[in-house]
């Protein structure tokens, strides 16, 4: 089955990664942080990254022929649990299907770069 490498332009540049893999009608998400298109962390804080991490996904979704309702599984990673209010209100912006993905929530003790304080990633299946 071949493989679709999905990098959209209005995302950062993926570097070593793409943003994502569709085979077939499953769509591998990889993990979206609060960098914004143009490469740079965003600044506002959590909700701000939050924000942008979700975004991130929704655009890298949009390109592989997909929509967050598509999603059915998506793990995020947090820097600080302190932040699962606010991860919990912008998710909800994202995720407003009646029957939401399966998911995971963790809390990690850092990411790729240190600025970063939330990443999620996802798989979706598109009929």
């Amino acid at each position: 089955m071949a493989k679709e490498f999905i990098n959209p332009p209005t995302v950062h540049r993926g570097g070593t990664y793409s943003h994502a893999v569709k085979v077939g009608n499953t769509i591998y998400v990889s993990g979206q942080v609060g960098r914004g298109p143009d490469g740079n962390v965003v600044s506002g804080g959590f909700a701000a990254q939050a924000e942008r991490a979700f975004e991130n996904l929704r655009l890298v979704l949009e390109a592989a022929g997909a929509t967050t309702n598509d999603v059915v599984k998506l793990n995020t990673f947090l820097t600080d649990m302190a932040n699962k209010p606010t991860y919990n209100e912008v998710r909800s912006r994202y995720f407003t299907a009646s029957v939401p993905p399966s998911s995971t929530l963790l809390e990690i003790s850092g990411l790729a770069d240190p600025l970063y304080m939330i990443e999620v990633e996802a798989v979706a299946v598109v009929e």
